[in-house]
């Protein structure tokens, strides 16, 4: 039976001005009678407009999960369920999406019938973990909705002290900056860690994300944990001939504006007869100049990843970007994928067994030392790790002339 609406004042107002407001998504599910779900998102609005009147949360967590997981359901049960029965279980299913995010529509419309059928027809994609958020559903249907799931070949995602669901960008589908093959690697360091994502033993979440560029589309230098960025080690690739024709289609003051003043080294220089020249031994691929001009210029040919480790939002010491551990490894053949899958289980290991509780691996990083970090992995020091390295806070650096000679003997050797 169809319960009537609750009024809602104060939601009606986030509906004003010319952006889409959540609100309005809410009241069409809200309205559609028909859905089994109608009367839980009435009583879901109830509870909300409740909440503003009040300026407090009436949800709890508690423990909801399936047979053989111990993560991947966020539980919500209400406080005020006795007002709004309706919407008195509201957990959130975290699934995991397609590496890429390469989506058919067939997919898009089983995920939506399977939600409409056991839980509120409410779907977030996607959400701060990378995953596919199918929010609001009862204990009794959470089992049943990811059997339906599941048998779409879909699987749940990270939830609490354990490795979360990993993010790629679109990367060599449809970019033409990409540097490696995201999609493969992605798969192959998840797939080969799902025990630690679904069973959570770890002292606290650990993230991996993976940018097939430095333009970073999944802001992995400041939201992974561990980083795996898209690089080149030789030179920019130049078509002389396209820089002309851009030179001549904007002009050239426009082009030393837009474009030779913006290079953060000044290593871009625009010549007489409109040609460029670039010291690529001054660049940082801070990739302006390629976005820029994407005709005219483009990564080098010998590509790969930077892996950096240790970034995130704020908790104990505040936002912290990732600090490079492996310069440049390739990622072009199985022994290349295997050699980082090794990195990253090295890492996973040493997380687990050094970390402090609630203790993401940048904060342990900064509490043992970068030095200490790098011994228990097995890497050795190198000068790209850090910015400054007489003035970083947290490296030792009275032996810092041996280790930097050290680091230009095993350099000679690998040129000889």
């Amino acid at each position: 039976m169809s319960k009537r609406p609750h009024e809602t004042p104060l939601l009606d107002q986030l509906e004003d001005g010319p952006w889409p407001s959540f609100v309005s998504g809410l009241k069409q599910l809200a309205s559609d009678n028909d859905k089994p779900y109608a009367n839980m998102m009435k009583d879901l609005l109830g509870q909300l407009e409740h909440s503003y009147e009040t300026r407090m949360g009436y949800w709890k967590g508690g423990t909801v999960s399936v047979f053989g997981y111990g993560g991947g359901v966020i539980p919500r049960f209400s406080e005020v369920a006795e007002d709004y029965p309706e919407s008195s279980e509201f957990h959130t299913l975290r699934v995991q999406p397609p590496a890429g995010l390469h989506y058919s529509t067939e997919l898009l419309r089983n995920m939506c019938d399977v939600w409409e059928k056991h839980g509120s027809g409410l779907i977030a994609l996607h959400g701060q973990s990378g995953d596919i958020m199918f929010q609001g559903c009862s204990t009794d249907n959470v089992q049943k909705a990811f059997d339906d799931l599941n048998k779409m070949g879909m699987d749940m995602g990270g939830a609490g002290p354990a490795l979360r669901t990993a993010m790629s960008c679109v990367g060599h589908a449809r970019c033409e900056q990409s540097c490696y093959d995201e999609v493969r690697v992605h798969r192959k360091i998840i797939n080969g860690l799902l025990d630690e994502m679904h069973r959570p033993a770890l002292p606290y979440k650990f993230k991996f994300k993976f940018s097939g560029c430095p333009n970073d589309c999944v802001n992995s230098i400041h939201r992974a944990d561990f980083a795996v960025i898209g690089i080149w080690r030789d030179n920019i690739q130049i078509d002389q001939k396209k820089v002309k024709e851009h030179v001549g289609r904007v002009g050239r003051k426009q082009m030393i504006d837009t474009v030779i003043a913006h290079c953060p080294t000044r290593a871009l220089s625009l010549n007489d007869d409109d040609t460029l020249d670039i010291d690529n031994s001054s660049c940082v691929r801070c990739m302006h100049c390629i976005n820029v001009m994407t005709k005219a210029l483009s990564p080098g040919k010998e590509r790969g990843a930077t892996i950096l480790i240790g970034g995130k939002r704020s908790l104990k010491i505040g936002d912290q970007m990732g600090t490079v551990i492996i310069p440049f490894m390739p990622l072009e053949t199985d022994e290349d994928l295997d050699r980082l899958f090794e990195l990253a289980e090295t890492v996973i290991d040493f997380f687990a067994e050094s970390a402090l509780e609630h203790e993401r691996i940048g904060e342990t990083i900064d509490r043992i030392g970068l030095s200490n970090f790098l011994e228990g992995i097995g890497v050795d020091v190198d000068p790209n790790m850090v910015r400054h390295p007489r003035t970083s806070s947290y490296v030792r650096t009275d032996d810092w002339d041996e280790q930097a000679q050290k680091w230009f003997q095993r350099k000679d050797a690998t040129v000889e």
